[in-house]
């Protein structure tokens, strides 16, 4: 009942309650700015009169909301970049640029001209010079276990897009490396160790020609880089060179020892002279035709096989005393050979048909014999303690290998009965493994041992920046400092390893 002298109380409006859908806001592109939202909001709230300045936050709020929003907005293309991003599928994008590297317009006769000299000595007496007249790009560099050399000049010198850790560029100021394409591992062996047959001396003489010096070709490569800006101005630090034999560049290599190096293994290097910490370690071409079949081992009845040379110098000195061994084992095969062509072939059938392979040392710790065996899908038995292996950091070589230490490996009947142990099961773990890591070590794969190379020539570029930033602010290193360049070892291992 209404009060004397007072007017009736107003009822206060029910609470409005909107659907579900109302509270969804649609999509960006479908947005529609509601008319009656200032309406909507005042009858929401209580019954005293909002605030004028609460009003004016929200429309500014929702002006706000409507210009990010509006396909239209100003703000609207920033925005739709920043959520794509910071999307997973943009991930890509945030990748590392890749080292830039410059490679060197060496004189011809370093590079193409040392497989024409290779060939020319090679020429039968009377025979005409095939590889005077073809031109640089129609030479074919010889079947050799260093050929890393020719395949690394060859992926630089290919224009057009690259999927490579990385990229070539034309002007040195660019570049964060310097790549040296001399061929120093066929320039050893370009005089053959026996000359063409002549009728006679004086024949002999005049079709030898001049002779090959592979020393004099050394010198005169370091001559012409120390001619280079580029490569005094940091010593030659982010300089790389390719000397993939355990021989190659040997008169020179104290001279270019702060460079990186790229080396099969450290056999004949100083501790002083090259180490993990700034060189790379690259796989042998392998020299036999790789397994085409896939994992078995009931087609291998042979347990173990080897052949190779017996007599070798220091650490492959072993080779003999395995010999002595194994050589009466019935399942095993061993046998003394050089490299020929029919060497090859035995070895081709004697690595499809066997388990094992033996991979002893020889003159160095490694040898192409061990990527013959990978890629014929044998498993290797290495015996070599001071070995190292390429692309460690992406392959466990104890899932592909067997790793034997000398002073076992010599004891008899101590390998036989080893590998014999090993079950059927476990050998076709190993052979899968190495079917699956194994165009790490072809040379002709796309993405084998080439774009492995530069992955690991990129990875130095830091330490290089950071040894040159360093070097220019010191004036004088004590001479007790250990330079952490080079030595990655302990001096007992630096010794064994030297």
């Amino acid at each position: 009942m209404w009060e004397r002298g007072r007017p009736p109380r107003k009822q206060r409006p029910a609470p409005l309650i909107l659907p579900a859908s109302a509270l969804v806001s649609p999509p960006p592109p479908r947005f529609v700015f509601p008319r009656s939202l200032f309406a909507l909001a005042a009858r929401a709230m209580p019954s005293r009169r909002p605030s004028p300045v609460i009003l004016l936050l929200l429309a500014l709020a929702l002006a706000l909301l409507f210009l990010l929003l509006s396909p239209s907005g100003p703000s609207a293309s920033r925005l739709s970049h920043s959520f794509v991003s910071t999307s997973p599928s943009s991930s890509a994008s945030s990748l590392p640029s890749p080292v830039k590297i410059y490679l060197y317009d060496l004189p011809s006769k370093f590079t193409y001209g040392v497989v024409r000299s290779y060939m020319s000595a090679r020429v039968p007496s009377g025979s005409s010079d095939a590889a005077a007249v073809l031109a640089d790009e129609e030479l074919r560099y010889p079947g050799h276990q260093h050929s890393a050399e020719w395949w690394l000049f060859k992926d630089l010198r290919r224009r057009g897009p690259r999927d490579r850790p990385v990229a070539r560029v034309d002007d040195p100021a660019e570049a964060d490396l310097f790549y040296v394409p001399f061929f120093s591992s066929l320039s050893l062996v370009v005089n053959p160790i026996r000359p063409p047959a002549a009728a006679n001396a004086s024949e002999a003489a005049a079709t030898a020609g001049p002779s090959y010096s592979d020393e004099a070709m050394q010198d005169e490569l370091v001559e012409w880089l120390e001619r280079q800006s580029y490569w005094r101005r940091h010593q030659g630090r982010d300089q790389v060179f390719i000397c993939q034999d355990p021989n190659a560049l040997y008169r020179v290599v104290d001279r270019i020892s702060n460079a990186v190096l790229l080396v099969s293994d450290f056999g004949r290097l100083r501790g002083d002279q090259a180490s993990l910490v700034k060189d790379v370690i690259l796989p042998y071409s392998h020299r036999i035709n790789p397994f085409k079949g896939d994992v078995n081992v009931d087609s291998r009845p042979a347990l173990l096989f080897f052949m190779g040379n017996r007599y070798r110098k220091e650490g492959g000195k072993i080779r003999d005393t395995l010999f002595q061994v194994l050589e009466n084992e019935g399942d095993v095969i061993i046998k003394h050979g050089a490299q020929s062509r029919v060497s090859r072939r035995m070895a081709t059938q004697g690595m499809h048909s066997s388990k094992f392979c033996l991979h002893p040392a020889g003159d160095t710790p490694s040898a192409c014999r061990l990527f013959d065996a990978l890629v014929s899908l044998c498993v290797p038995v290495i015996v070599s303690d001071h070995i190292e292996l390429p692309f460690e950091d992406v392959i466990d070589y104890s899932n592909i290998s067997i790793f034997v230490d000398t002073s076992k490996a010599v004891q008899p009947g101590f390998l036989t009965s080893m590998l014999r142990r090993v079950s059927s099961e476990r050998i076709l773990e190993y052979q899968r493994e190495i079917q699956r890591v194994k165009h790490y070590f072809e040379y002709e794969d796309p993405n084998g041992p080439v774009n492995q190379i530069w992955r690991q020539v990129s990875l130095k570029a830091p330490l290089i920046k950071l040894l040159i930033n360093r070097n220019k602010r010191l004036v004088e290193r004590g001479t007790n400092e250990t330079d952490c360049s080079c030595i990655c070892s302990t001096p007992s291992e630096i010794s064994t390893v030297g």
